[in-house]
C-alpha cells in the first residue's frame, strides 16, 4: 500500500510567512533546497508577515490574492506552505487557488517516500503518511460524506470515508506489528554486541551535514552520499578498528531538519534506538552553514525528544575543505576530547577522530602491565585469542609481562576463571 507519488518536476508557487515578528521564521533557503529535493521547480516565493496565522486560509485575504496571482502567472501545479496546515485550511486553499496545497510535513514525506530503499525504511515512511492522511481523507470524499436516503438506500452500511478509515487503521496495525519484529532483531544483536563489548558510534547530525560521506571514509562503504536533504534514511552499521581499542561498530542515521513532523520521529523510532543505544554519540556539523549555531540547537533538542539528550557526545565541524581549514581537535575542562575539526571529503582529521573516540572510550577498558607465572598459561592463551596482548616481555625468574587492553569486564571474567 506504499503510497504512488509524483515523479517531480512539477511548477510550484512556495509561501512562507513570519509569524509573530518573524523572530522564528523558517531558513528560506533550506525550503526552497526541500521542495528542489522533493523534485519541484519553486517558480515563485510568496512572503509575508502576520501577528498569527487565521483559522480558515492561515494567511489573511490580500495575501490569499497575491498567491492566487503568482500561481496563475506561472501556471503552478503545487503551492507549498512552510509552515503546518490543518486539515481544513489544505482543503480551503485547494478551493480558492484550484490546484494541490500541501504543507512541510507533506513535504519531507514526499522526499522521505522517495528515498526509502530498504523494506523496513518504506514501512516506516508508509507508517507516517497513513498516520499524516488520515486526518485528510475526507478531502477525496466530500460528496459522500454521509449516507443518502432514498429508494435503494436505505438500511445498514459504512459511508465510503468510513471504510477508508477502517482499512487505514487496519494498515497502520499491521506496519506497526511488522516494526515491532524490527525492534525486537534490533534489540537482539544490541544484545549480541553488549556481551561481545562491542561500542557502538553512532552518527547524528543535521541532514547533509555529511554524515555518510564520513561514514563511507572512514569504513571504506559504499553508503549512498549525496550533497542533497535526506540522502540516508535507512540506518548503516558498519566495524571499524580503533587503535588501543580493537572493533568499533559505527552507525548512519537518518539526519534531522528543524521542526522535524512528530509522525515522523515516531515512525523512524526503530531507526532511532540506534541512537539511543549508542555508546557515544558524533554529532557531526556542517562548519561551513551559516547557521551552524542554530542547527546544533535544533539537532539537541530532537536528541532530547528521543530521549538520547543525556548519552556522551564528540561534535565533528566537517567540510573543513571549503574553508581551507587545519585539522584539530579541543579539550574540555577535564582533558577529554569534545571537538575535532575534519574533512570526511578529503579524509583530513581521521585520525585525530579516531584518536578522540578512543580516548572517550577508553574508561571502560582496562590498560596496564600484568606479570604472569608459568602457572598462568591458560590465562596468557586467553589473552592472545582475544588479541588483547600489545607486547610480551620475558622474565629471568621464568614468567611473563604482558602488555594488555581488553573490556573492563572481560579482564575481571578472565581473572575470575584463572584465578588470578
Amino acid at each position: 500500500m506504499f503510497f504512488e507519488l509524483h515523479s517531480g518536476g512539477e511548477c510550484a508557487v512556495l509561501v512562507q510567512i513570519a509569524i509573530d515578528g518573524g523572530a522564528n521564521e523558517p531558513d528560506l533557503g533550506e525550503f526552497i533546497e526541500l521542495v528542489r529535493s522533493a523534485g519541484g521547480d519553486p517558480a515563485a516565493v510568496v512572503r509575508g508577515s502576520r501577528r498569527s496565522p487565521t483559522a480558515k486560509y492561515f494567511v489573511g485575504e490580500g495575501k490569499l490574492e497575491e498567491i492566487a496571482s503568482e500561481v496563475s502567472r506561472v501556471e503552478a501545479e503545487l503551492v507549498v506552505f512552510n509552515h503546518a496546515l490543518s486539515p481544513s485550511q489544505e482543503r480551503n486553499l485547494e478551493a480558492y487557488l484550484k490546484c494541490r496545497v500541501i504543507a512541510r510535513t507533506g513535504l519531507i514525506l514526499d522526499i522521505f517516500a522517495q528515498r526509502a530503499r530498504t523494506h523496513e525504511g518504506k514501512l516506516q515512511v508508509e507508517l507516517a503518511q497513513l498516520k499524516h492522511i488520515s486526518t485528510r481523507l475526507i478531502r477525496g470524499w466530500t460528496h459522500l460524506e454521509r449516507q443518502k436516503g432514498g429508494i435503494g438506500l436505505r438500511g445498514p452500511g459504512e459511508t465510503q470515508l468510513e471504510t477508508d478509515r477502517r482499512l487505514l487503521r487496519a494498515r497502520v496495525s499491521t506496519i506497526e506489528s511488522r516494526l515491532d519484529k524490527v525492534r525486537q532483531q534490533r534489540a537482539q544483536n544490541r544484545r549480541a554486541r553488549q556481551r561481545a563489548e562491542v561500542p557502538l558510534v553512532s552518527l547524528v547530525g543535521y541532514t547533509n551535514a555529511g554524515k555518510s560521506t564520513l561514514f563511507n571514509t572512514w569504513s571504506e562503504s559504499g553508503v549512498y552520499a549525496a550533497d542533497q536533504l535526506f540522502a540516508t534514511l535507512d540506518p548503516t552499521l558498519a566495524r571499524v578498528e580503533i587503535e588501543g581499542l580493537g572493533g568499533v561498530i559505527i552507525a548512519d542515521t537518518v539526519g534531522f531538519i528543524a521542526d522535524l513532523p512528530h509522525t515522523l520521529v515516531q515512525a523512524f523510532r526503530a531507526t532511532l534506538e540506534e541512537t539511543l543505544n549508542a555508546s557515544l554519540l558524533i554529532h557531526v556539523i556542517d562548519v561551513a552553514a551559516d547557521d551552524r549555531e542554530f542547527i546544533k540547537t535544533e539537532v539537541e533538542l530532537v536528541l532530547d525528544e528521543i530521549g538520547a539528550g543525556d548519552i556522551p557526545h564528540l561534535i565533528v565541524f566537517n567540510k573543513i575543505d571549503l574553508l581551507e581549514r587545519e585539522p584539530r581537535m579541543t579539550r574540555d575542562s577535564e582533558g577529554r576530547p569534545d571537538s575535532v575539526s575534519v574533512s570526511a571529503k578529503t579524509g583530513a582529521g581521521l585520525d585525530l577522530l579516531r584518536d578522540a573516540i578512543g580516548e572517550r572510550l577508553a574508561g571502560n577498558f582496562f590498560k596496564g602491565c600484568v606479570k604472569l607465572t608459568p602457572a598462568h598459561g591458560k590465562l596468557r592463551a586467553a589473552l592472545y585469542a582475544m588479541g588483547a596482548v600489545k607486547s610480551e616481555d620475558w622474565l629471568e625468574a621464568g614468567g611473563s609481562e604482558l602488555d594488555i587492553h581488553l573490556p573492563e569486564s572481560d579482564w575481571t571474567r578472565l581473572k575470575r576463571q584463572h584465578g588470578f
